[in-house]
């Protein structure tokens, strides 16, 4: 997904975010603050994926929603 795409859609996607990935506290998404490579960061630190693994279950996810 383009990041100004990503940015844009942030705040509608948060919620959403949150419900797929609950270990992601308040804070971890307070720091994406829109930003696709922070959010890659997060899912890295709070479940142990690789940077590849977490890009492709983002784009997996964001597919599925029909966010792109």
């Amino acid at each position: 997904m383009n990041q100004d795409i990503f940015a844009g859609k942030w705040k509608e996607m948060r919620g959403q975010v949150k419900e797929w990935w609950g270990d992601l506290t308040d804070d971890d998404l307070e720091q994406v603050d829109g930003k696709a490579d922070q959010l890659i960061g997060a899912l890295q630190k709070r479940y142990g994926y690789t940077k590849e693994d977490a890009e492709k279950e983002l784009n997996k996810r964001l597919e599925a929603a029909k966010i792109h």
